[in-house]
């Protein structure tokens, strides 16, 4: 199928599970009350569906501390060039003038569960029917030895969009000519499952423009990686002698920084780096542990409605779910989020449920028009998400092709920022 902004918003509009409603809630304080918490491909999403399929009659706030939401697919295409940092920028506007939502830009610091209650650093307090948590992902600390959050300007994650993405940016562009750039990729399972290799493609790219003498090495604790063969093809095509993969094998998992030498040392090898991006081991946004439905790393939910397994009443989107077979990315929590909207305006409705569909591609660019992708449908089952079928780009396929899937990706695009915002 291919992807525009039209075709994507037609998508995944079938959601949650084909279930007699629930009876309407009314325990006297008038409309239902649901509280996002997280903006992002999940929660935009949710709250939007959840504000317009219910016109009215469920009120919807979104709690997101920051006031313009840098997205972090595509972020890779602004480190290689080919995007502005505001291409991948996003306001709240539209989701409160047009669909009635209220945009809160506050941090959510506590959830008793008990109470009904989401409190806010700023001193408020929010009561909710039925609360939705999307934060994303956070780090697991001590992962990655010598690198903690506070040598992220040092080292950027970049791993969150924004500041962290100028900034690997800027110190990729100030490395010495012949100067290595280093990447610590991080173990499963994590954020965008292709996202570290698209972005040393990307990384590539700019050094290839604009310092070709310069190399790029990645210690990885993994084996193999999400399009790897795909990957490797690109790299050996666009930037042959230019990047080094050290997997589990040869010593990629026994790694260490330091910041403040600008060392990467692998397997006892230690190597200086004019620039390093390391992306730590990660778990759950924080407010899932504040809110008690995490095991320690991610929250488990019921694949019928996104459900927490700890709490019917607390819904988890996204990268912070331990749902199943999907992969954490920005396509996932989109799809995630319309079948939690179905379900959860049914139960506070009594509006049709319909059963739950997911789906999910996965696109990277690997050089200029050359794009490649994966994915696949899910469907619910009693013990989670389950893959029903898969594709992905093949080697050797031809310019046409690869320039088709990156044209693709910015059809799709345009219709998840569309989605997500109004």
């Amino acid at each position: 199928m291919k992807f525009n902004r039209r075709t994507f918003l037609g998508t995944g509009v079938a959601a949650a599970a084909a279930v007699s409603a629930p009876a309407v809630l009314a325990d006297g304080h008038g409309k239902p009350r649901v509280v996002v918490i997280g903006g992002g491909a999940g929660g935009a999403t949710v709250a939007r569906y959840i504000a317009k399929d219910s016109e009215g009659a469920i009120a919807v706030t979104l709690v997101e501390p920051t006031r313009t939401y840098f997205s972090c697919f595509f972020s890779n295409l602004y480190l290689g060039g080919f995007k502005e940092i505001d291409d991948i920028g996003h306001t709240y506007g539209t989701l409160a003038a047009k669909y009635g939502i209220n945009v809160v830009h506050d941090w959510a610091v506590d959830v008793d569960r008990d109470a009904r209650t989401v409190s806010l650093a700023g001193g408020g307090s929010l009561s909710y029917d039925k609360l939705i948590l999307s934060p994303g992902i956070d780090f697991v600390e001590g992962s990655v030895e010598g690198w903690s959050i506070e040598a992220q300007n040092a080292m950027p994650h970049a791993y969150k969009a924004g500041s962290q993405t100028e900034l690997l940016k800027a110190q990729i562009m100030a490395m010495p000519e012949g100067g290595t750039f280093a990447m610590v990729a991080p173990p499963n399972p994590y954020r965008c499952p292709p996202g570290p290799y698209e972005r040393v493609s990307m990384v590539a790219h700019l050094l290839k423009t604009n310092n070709p003498t310069a190399k790029i090495i990645i210690a990885d604790p993994k084996p193999k990686f999400s399009k790897m063969g795909l990957f490797q093809e690109g790299w050996g095509d666009h930037y042959a002698g230019m990047v080094d993969w050290i997997g589990e094998e040869f010593g990629g998992g026994n790694v260490s920084v330091d910041p403040a030498a600008m060392t990467v040392t692998i397997d006892g090898e230690e190597t200086k780096v004019g620039a390093c991006n390391v992306i730590p081991a990660m778990k759950a946004g924080r407010i899932a542990d504040m809110a008690g439905v995490s095991d320690g790393n991610w929250v488990p939910v019921n694949a019928v409605d996104m459900s927490s397994k700890a709490d019917a009443d607390v819904h988890v989107l996204g990268d912070s779910a331990a749902q199943g077979d999907m992969p954490k990315s920005g396509f996932a929590a989109n799809s995630q989020a319309k079948v939690c909207a179905n379900a959860v305006r049914g139960a506070l409705t009594g509006s049709k449920v319909f059963p739950a569909k997911f789906s999910n591609t996965c696109w990277s660019l690997i050089g200029t028009d050359n794009g490649v992708k994966v994915g696949a449908t899910y469907e619910a089952t009693p013990e989670k998400i389950a893959k029903v079928d898969g594709f992905i780009s093949q080697t050797g396929e031809d310019s046409t092709t690869r320039k088709a899937t990156y044209e693709e990706s910015e059809g799709w695009y345009a219709g998840i920022t569309a989605d997500m915002f109004g």
